[in-house]
């Protein structure tokens, strides 16, 4: 490639207008600097450097790069598809320009783009593989509801935090069908998601029950299982509830499906964020999105705790109705499902599916002998310390 080679294509790099927000991406910025770089060898080598480094996040991987900045751009293009908006046809023009000229650059590589460089010594590698866009972004389109776009699009679980909704780093890739037991609490959750992956009525629920019997874990492989057909899972904790109605608000015209995921979930009387999930789970039009459903796991079945002296002596006029508002919140969830701990004979079958899972010799009797003191000594059966014993013996 030539020094107007590169500059010609800096030039048309530069003038993307559709697909603008990717050239805040690092690794167009390195690739503008190098492509446009005037001076010495030294200099452009320099430049080139900082191209291939940039591409670091990527497994120094361009086409890769493009992918993920390409799918999870947020322009009108593909918002107002997704929105069914008839589009004008410039922008149609300028959307299939730019991306085929996406699909160009994924076919650069090192050897070409330094060709014109007097330099004998190492260049830097990257990897590039070609990637028809055009072709790649029509599928995504056709099927928006199950790739979705922005943020959305980049991975399947996150989590809200100071600078808005961010992916979860290592998210939990839970399957379904690694659990053993409580297959009728399962089948529940499992069913009230795939009516909102269908577009029915779905309902806000609460998982509820004791300690360690895999309530969170249900809600996460429930996610996992549906996140090719488009299901997301946010997670939002308790203190953050004030924020309920900007994550509703963000997901609302989306075309892909939300579980908003609240680990935990317990009030005290007096807790400012009880009236923000009330309003959630009322269909308050502010804090609720026609795409989402709540989903919240607790260890009470009333997830607003109540001391005894709140029945007693009260200021408040209608302190009976107060009682009662607080004590039936968990009863706003359209269904509820319980987690009880497992008996002896369910605790055993889990731990033998785990040890033969994990490569467990032992025999089983003394297995069992040795499982039983274990949850003796944790204080109950269930599975989390059916989990902890069977890695203890790892």
């Amino acid at each position: 490639m030539t020094d107007t080679q590169k500059k010609n294509l800096a030039c048309e790099i530069s003038s993307i207008s559709v697909f603008r927000g990717i050239l805040n991406k690092k690794p167009i910025i390195a690739l503008l600097d190098f492509l446009s770089s005037e001076g010495d060898k030294q200099i452009k080598m320099r430049l080139f450097g900082e191209f291939v480094y940039s591409l670091a996040e990527d497994n120094y991987s361009f086409s890769r790069f493009l992918c993920r900045a390409i799918y999870e751009d947020e322009n009108n293009y593909i918002i107002g598809t997704a929105r069914g908006s008839k589009l004008p046809t410039v922008l149609l023009e300028n959307a299939a320009a730019e991306l085929e000229l996406f699909s160009r650059i994924s076919r650069l590589n090192a050897g070409e783009l330094c060709r014109s460089i007097e330099y004998s010594g190492y260049v830097p590698q990257f990897e590039n593989e070609y990637v028809d866009f055009v072709s790649t972004y029509k599928e995504r389109l056709d099927h928006i509801g199950r790739y979705g776009y922005g943020i959305f699009a980049s991975a399947k679980m996150f989590r809200v935090a100071d600078e808005g909704i961010v992916p979860v780093e290592a998210a939990d890739d839970i399957s379904i069908d690694s659990f053993v037991g409580y297959e009728e609490e399962r089948r529940k959750v499992l069913e009230n998601t795939r009516a909102l992956v269908e577009g029915k009525t779905a309902a806000n629920v609460l998982l509820f029950g004791d300690a360690g019997t895999g309530k969170s874990s249900t809600v996460k492989a429930c996610a996992n299982y549906f996140a090719n057909d488009g299901v997301r899972l946010i997670e939002i904790r308790k203190d953050q509830l004030f924020s309920l109605s900007y994550v509703m608000g963000r997901i609302a015209e989306n075309p892909l499906k939300f579980i908003i995921f609240i680990d935990d979930l317990s009030f005290n009387k007096n807790d400012d964020c009880f009236s923000m999930l009330k309003a959630a789970l009322e269909g308050s039009a502010s804090a609720k999105a026609k795409n989402a459903v709540i989903y919240a796991t607790s260890n009470r079945r009333h997830i607003v705790k109540e001391n005894f002296s709140d029945r007693g002596e009260s200021d408040d006029v209608h302190h009976s109705d107060t009682v009662q508002e607080l004590m039936s919140l968990s009863d706003r969830f359209g269904l509820t499902v319980y987690f009880e701990r497992p008996n002896k004979s369910l605790y055993l079958d889990i731990i033998h599916a785990l040890a033969e899972k994990n490569g467990v010799t032992m025999d089983k009797s003394e297995l069992d002998l040795k499982a039983e003191a274990f949850a003796l000594a944790k204080g109950s059966r269930s599975p989390r310390a059916a989990e902890q014993f069977i890695a203890s013996l790892l």
